[in-house]
């Protein structure tokens, strides 16, 4: 079957040009996707009279035995092809007769590819939230065990101030939320057809671009044709979103990485999370979470060459795009990485007790002092000056702010009252940030409600808000647009 653009040449297309140009290899992936538009896309012909009813149930029938091939595994794919939608057509072709050459009337591979890729990512959008929730409910499940616990608190990687580490999960819980919520707004964006704009400047035929929307789970159809066969923000967001979901993952499997060390010693991760090495019998490697941070070096390289491509190319459709193809696919390796960090999270062992004694090395409770004395009516920078000395002094004499009488503390301030002592205790510190939003342990209660509440009560992200808008809908042929049924969902 010659190329589906053959007319206009004289000669056939040189075979190593072919191979550098074809995209058949790469878009598999998106040929289900691809025969799910065309589906939709026959139904409207029909139903329009754009072609006869009897010849848009031919195709339709066709491309749903098709569909059953990919399902399986056992379509014929032509080697030959120059890509997916190609293929389908030709085999269409073979098994129909001519009239599946009318599947492409009012449609241009630019729509179809469009249509195909918003799909596809509406697809990926869903893995990445599922992924998302699965580590946000994995912390969460911890959190609520380890109000209680305290650990450091660390800035700059240097011990700061005792925190509960329920309190530290629901920090990357925070993160991830508005991860949840950047998906739910990139859906959004994504989920409008571009189907009717054809190769960019519309299509002659009394086309009902909102129907073919509504078959395909489409909230809108597009504004401008040219736009719609040239817009990939869809694509951007897709690997925006997923890279920066993968930093907060990487971030967090950092902590995994640095807690489960001799050095740290807070977590051990489980056997059947960890693996060991061929030569030295008594490592456990984290490797999963060190595998999460080198994915997310990925997912920021796909960003960078979508956002490239994208930027110095004319409107309307421009073969750069297909570039695009390659870090799109990839960023769906971000969602299982996602994933396998919530397997390791319920799986971790937690050393409390360990967490606890590094809480009395590092003078994390000095600014407990201050506020002491700030609390007194001490000038909080004089309480900071006052406070500084005394831990300078403790450290060259190789101690730390415990064993510390009231006398000693008196020599450096004599405003110092009798409950100073108990005020630097890690559990008394932790308790006293009762301010919103702080590691109190009621302030943690109240946060991990919140957080419950906020992921329970969250609408799936494919559930649909809003009807699809009709902008610019055609009447069918009789005046009126009958009801889609049979829809392929």
């Amino acid at each position: 079957m010659p190329d589906l653009w053959a007319g206009r040449f004289e000669k056939g297309l040189d075979p190593r040009i072919r191979a550098f140009t074809s995209s058949l290899e790469l878009d598999r992936r998106i040929a289900l996707i691809d025969v799910r538009g065309s589906i939709a896309h026959a139904r409207m012909l029909g139903r329009q009279g754009i072609v006869g009813k009897a010849e848009a149930d031919a195709i339709v029938a066709g491309l749903e035995r098709i569909a059953g091939d990919m399902q399986r595994g056992t379509f014929p794919w032509p080697a030959d092809a120059e890509d997916v939608h190609s293929a389908v057509e030709r085999v269409l072709r073979e098994r129909i007769g001519e009239v599946a050459g009318k599947l492409h009337t009012a449609r241009s591979r630019n729509d179809q590819v469009a249509l195909d890729l918003r799909l596809l990512v509406l697809e990926l959008l869903d893995a990445l939230d599922a992924a998302v929730l699965a580590l946000a409910t994995a912390l969460l499940d911890r959190a609520g065990e380890e109000v209680e616990t305290v650990m450091p608190g660390y800035t700059h990687t240097q011990r700061a101030q005792p925190v509960s580490l329920a309190h530290h999960f629901l920090a990357h819980v925070e993160a991830l939320r508005r991860d949840r919520e950047r998906v739910k707004e990139a859906r959004d964006r994504a989920a409008v057809s571009p189907l009717g704009a054809a190769a960019l400047a519309g299509s002659p035929y009394p086309i009902d671009p909102a129907a073919a929307a509504d078959e395909l789970g489409l909230r809108a159809t597009f504004r401008n044709s040219i736009d719609a066969v040239s817009d990939r923000d869809f694509v951007v967001e897709l690997v925006f979103v997923a890279a920066l979901a993968a930093v907060h993952a990487s971030r967090l499997a950092d902590e995994v990485v640095l807690w489960t060390t001799s050095e740290f010693a807070f977590a051990e991760v489980s056997d059947e999370h960890a693996t060991g090495s061929s030569i030295m019998p008594q490592k456990k490697n984290a490797d999963v979470a060190e595998l999460v941070r080198g994915r997310a070096g990925r997912a920021i390289g796909d960003l960078v060459a979508v956002l490239t491509i994208l930027k110095g190319i004319p409107l309307a459709y421009d073969s750069d795009l297909q570039e695009q193809r390659a870090p799109l696919y990839d960023a769906a390796a971000v969602a299982p990485a996602i994933e396998a960090l919530a397997l390791v999270i319920r799986g971790v062992r937690l050393d409390r007790e360990r967490m606890r004694a590094a809480t009395e090395r590092g003078m994390l409770t000095a600014t407990d002092l201050a506020d002491h004395l700030a609390r007194a009516g001490v000038p909080f920078r004089e309480a900071h000056q006052v406070v500084g000395r005394i831990v300078r002094e403790r450290l060259g004499k190789g101690m730390d702010l415990a064993g510390l009488t009231l006398d000693e503390l008196r020599a450096y301030d004599r405003r110092f009252g009798p409950s100073a002592l108990e005020e630097i205790a890690a559990e008394r510190s932790m308790a006293a940030r009762r301010s919103p939003g702080g590691t109190a342990p009621e302030r943690v209660h109240e946060a991990l409600a919140e957080a419950h509440a906020a992921f329970d009560d969250r609408r799936p992200p494919g559930a649909q808000t809003e009807a699809p808008q009709r902008r610019g809908r055609a009447p069918g042929p009789e005046g009126g647009v009958p009801p889609t049924e049979g829809r392929n969902e």
